[in-house]
Parts: structure tokens; C-alpha cells; sequence
């Protein structure tokens, strides 16, 4: 004989209540972690440098002066950009993380009228006292590289939907090089300095493990060259504003 139906209801009831209890745990464990998951990833990118009052060598002081003489700021010309990221960001706060990025650019110095000024009583170093000097002439233009490595940027990012803005700031080291080719004065001169490294950009995803971005680049650094047997030292400002674009890979 069956039990009866009121001493079988309770156990129908309490397994039911079990078994939705196990599922709506499991979904929301599913739910925590899947929202929970750390987000490594990988990028290459190609942009290009601005025009403009950015895209110069500005405040030129030549160093090979005690004090130092003056020269003004150099046009750059217009230059591709090629580089590659990697970053991460963090399981409990997805909208915060580090990135590691680098590019390579060649802004050549354009042939142009300069001015150069030398203060009177001015040392040429190496040389002696040297007359005053206020001219304006056209100067050749040189072959100009820069590398930038930027070791972490501070990603700030909104992550949700199909497309995140985001924001990157950090120092960025540059690797640049100056080489003249006038006869004469052929050589090259090095410079690597500590700068600053901002970026503003967006991402899409088109699926959950590939995206594309774009980004405008802001960079800052004084560059300081010496001098060497043919050529005087020279400190210049370099912010080249660039724009950027690229696909991104997300682990």
C-alpha cells in the first residue's frame, strides 16, 4: 500500500525548494565568477603624428654655449606610427588596470628658415669666447628617430557594453636619435629621456575575445642631444599629439 498523499506532499515540496535552491546557486556562481575573471590581452597598432604647432621641436637651446644660445623651433614632417601593447586588468576592478605599450616613429626635421641667436659674451665650449649672433638662415633638415616605451600606463576604462572608452596615463621613455647627412657635419646623436605618456581612445568588441580601438596620443619630453666633433649639443621640447588605430586580443 502506497504512503498517503499527505505524508508524500512535504518531501514533493522540500526537494522542489532544494532543487531550485542548488540551481539559483550555481547560476549566481556562474554569474560571479564569469564577472570576476581577470582580463589579460595584447594589441598592434597603426596611427600616425598630427600636423601642426605640436608636431616640432620647440624651446631649442643650444647647449655647445655657456650660456646657452638659442634656435628656433623645428618643424617636423608628418610620420607614420607603428607599435604593440600588452595590459591587464584586474578581477575586482575591471574598470582599472596596467598596460605596457611601444612605438616607433620617424618625424624627419624638416629643411626650414631658423633663427639662431648666441648671446654676447657668450663661451663656445672647447672653443673660447665667440662673438654674438642673430641670424636667420635656411638649415638642412636631418633624419630624426624615436622610440617610446611606455613600462605602465595607468588604465582607467568603462567596462561594460559592446564599446569601453578608456584613459592611459604613465612616463613614457624615449629613444631618440638625430643623424645629419650634410657634408661635413655627417654624424648622429642620441638622446634618451624620461617623458610623459597620455592617451585618450575607445574599444569595441566585436566578439568577446577580439576588439578594435583608436586612440589620440599626447606625449611630453625634453630631449638633450651632445655635442659631438662636428655638431653642437642641443635640448629641445618634443609633444607630438598622434592618432592611432589597431586590433586587440582578449585572453
Amino acid at each position: 500500500m502506497g504512503e498517503p498523499d499527505e505524508q508524500r506532499c512535504p518531501t514533493r515540496i522540500y526537494s522542489g525548494i532544494a532543487t531550485r535552491t542548488l540551481a539559483q546557486v550555481s547560476i549566481a556562481l556562474v554569474l560571479t565568477v564569469s564577472g570576476a575573471h581577470s582580463e589579460m590581452y595584447v594589441g598592434g597598432q597603426l596611427g600616425t603624428t598630427f600636423f601642426g604647432d605640436n608636431n616640432k621641436l620647440t624651446r631649442v637651446d643650444l647647449t655647445g654655449f655657456t650660456p646657452a644660445g638659442s634656435m628656433s623651433g623645428r618643424d617636423l614632417a608628418s610620420s607614420p606610427v607603428l607599435g604593440a601593447k600588452a595590459g591587464y586588468y584586474f578581477p575586482r576592478a575591471q574598470w582599472f588596470g596596467l598596460e605596457m605599450e611601444a612605438y616607433y616613429t620617424t618625424p624627419h626635421i624638416e629643411q626650414q628658415l631658423t633663427r639662431v641667436s648666441v648671446l654676447p659674451g657668450s663661451v663656445l665650449n672647447g672653443f673660447g669666447p665667440v662673438p654674438s649672433v642673430n641670424v636667420t638662415g635656411v638649415v638642412s633638415g636631418d633624419y630624426f628617430r624615436v622610440i617610446t616605451i611606455a613600462p605602465f600606463n595607468l588604465m582607467l576604462r568603462h567596462p561594460k557594453g559592446k564599446f569601453q572608452p578608456y584613459l592611459g596615463v604613465g612616463p613614457g621613455i624615449f629613444l631618440a636619435r638625430v643623424k645629419t647627412t650634410v657634408s661635413g657635419f655627417e654624424g648622429t646623436q642620441s638622446s634618451a629621456q624620461v617623458g610623459l605618456n597620455v592617451k585618450l581612445g575607445g574599444e569595441y568588441f566585436f566578439t568577446q575575445h577580439i576588439s578594435g580601438f583608436g586612440e589620440v596620443r599626447y606625449n611630453y619630453v625634453k630631449l638633450d642631444f651632445d655635442a659631438t666633433d662636428v655638431a653642437l649639443g642641443f635640448q629641445a621640447i618634443y609633444n607630438p599629439v598622434t592618432f592611432s588605430f589597431g586590433v586587440g586580443y582578449h585572453f
